[in-house]
């Protein structure tokens, strides 16, 4: 009898401290009060868009044509490519373990592409898609946890990274290793360097300074560690002296590139992304002018100057791809399929149009664009279904449908008047 009547008094007791406004634990007034002055970062609404002036025409036919493969602002404009999509050669490799994504891009020379395979082997194609090397400086091990490289040029030398914590230097024309060194942490960034110079960021949020000449470390500048592993690609981009570098918490950050001394940073996202990061990607940084450009797939656009590192303007605008800058417009495709035309100076945005009209609700959903290009008078942009869709620039009228590969491929890239494709097994060129 005591022991129900126990029961029951506490039964009570809680009863009412769940209806007592006054009580700091469960009342929902207070846990639910925010400042009005607080931006709501990470909204679960679904974000949807509507078209808007979708038959304006760009004039952009006297904008200059850049052929270039490596920019240290990542800023790459109109590239120049005429061709018809047709398929001219075929590098082939082992097939890589990347099933969801392909975001990799081969090393261009002037006679041939260097690549890797499942293995982690380094192979140096000619144009005519022989193999002038193929070296190998991994483990058995480490064959086996499926390396994934970024590679960047110095003189004749071949800087490599990887996800396995690795450096290297190889020497071009032989494949021969120079050096090899060790990071505490894996590596997912770009590569870029400067002088005798080379930068990456590592997955503990660390940019991390390198000489080239014996991979010696010459400084770091830590950022925030997220709790959990990001598949994100982290960016960086120099401009004059200084290293401009965003991690995967959305922190943008300035340094000196010759003493690694801190000039600025910015947060862009609240804390709260660190209990969501795997799923918070941000697009690569692109610099013209006194700005910064990037953007997110949580509905922000930014533009950023670069000295003081204060936000000129923000758009909604959900993508996770590189934007591209063409004159005084910017261009971005976001995650679920549509065109934007921004005005760069401003952050107005000109036109959207939707490019994914041409499928049906039901495909729609299951894909998203991994990454578009723009030629002379066209935007190509690669699906997640394997598909590539050619847009007319000046209208962004869909011209063609091409279907590529089976799975994800790789954004395209224009070089020389071709067109480069990664799909899983081979780098595509096309002319």
């Amino acid at each position: 009898m005591i022991r129900i009547f126990i029961i029951f008094l506490i039964s009570i007791i809680l009863t009412s401290c769940s209806l007592n406004e006054n009580s700091r634990i469960w009342n929902k007034k207070e846990n639910n009060k925010t400042d009005e002055n607080i931006k709501i970062i990470f909204d679960k609404k679904k974000i949807s868009y509507q078209e808007l002036n979708p038959n304006i025409i760009l004039n952009l036919s006297k904008v200059n044509i850049q052929d270039k493969i490596l920019d240290n602002k990542n800023n790459f404009g109109k590239q120049n490519y005429i061709g018809k999509l047709k398929k001219f050669k075929n590098f082939k490799f082992s097939k890589l373990n990347y099933e969801n994504e392909i975001d990799l891009k081969p090393l261009f020379l002037k006679d041939g592409i260097i690549f890797f395979d499942s293995k982690g082997s380094v192979i140096r194609f000619n144009n005519n898609q022989k193999i002038i090397w193929k070296k190998n400086y991994y483990s058995k091990f480490e064959k086996k946890n499926n390396p994934k490289l970024f590679f960047a040029l110095s003189d004749k030398k071949l800087i490599v990274v990887d996800n396995l914590s690795n450096l290297f230097l190889i020497d071009i024309d032989s494949g021969n290793l120079i050096w090899r060194k060790k990071n505490d942490y894996p590596f997912n960034s770009e590569i870029k360097t400067f002088d005798d110079k080379f930068f990456a960021i590592d997955l503990k949020n660390v940019l991390r300074c390198y000489f080239i000449k014996d991979g010696s470390e010459c400084w770091n500048v830590e950022t925030d560690k997220a709790l959990t592993i990001t598949n994100s690609k982290n960016s960086l981009i120099i401009v004059d002296s200084f290293i401009y570098f965003i991690n995967n918490l959305g922190d943008l950050t300035a340094v000196d590139v010759f003493s690694g001394d801190l000039v600025w940073q910015l947060p862009t996202q609240s804390s709260d992304i660190v209990n969501i990061t795997y799923n918070f990607k941000n697009s690569k940084l692109v610099s013209e002018g006194k700005s910064i450009f990037f953007s997110n797939n949580k509905n922000e656009f930014f533009s950023i100057d670069l000295k003081n590192g204060s936000i000129n303007w923000i758009n909604n605008i959900s993508s996770s791809l590189t934007p591209i800058l063409i004159d005084k417009l910017i261009v971005s495709i976001s995650d679920n399929g549509f065109l934007f035309v921004i005005d760069k100076e401003k952050g107005n945005i000109i036109k959207i149009k939707d490019i994914y009209k041409i499928y049906k609700d039901k495909h729609r959903k299951k894909i998203k664009p991994t990454g578009f290009s723009i030629s002379q008078d066209k935007i190509y942009i690669s699906n997640s279904d394997g598909k590539l869709i050619i847009l007319e620039l000046k209208t962004g009228n869909v011209l063609k449908v091409e279907k590529i590969a089976k799975k994800i491929m790789s954004k395209p890239i224009l070089y020389n008047n071709h067109l480069f494709l990664i799909k899983n097994g081979a780098v595509i060129q096309y002319k």
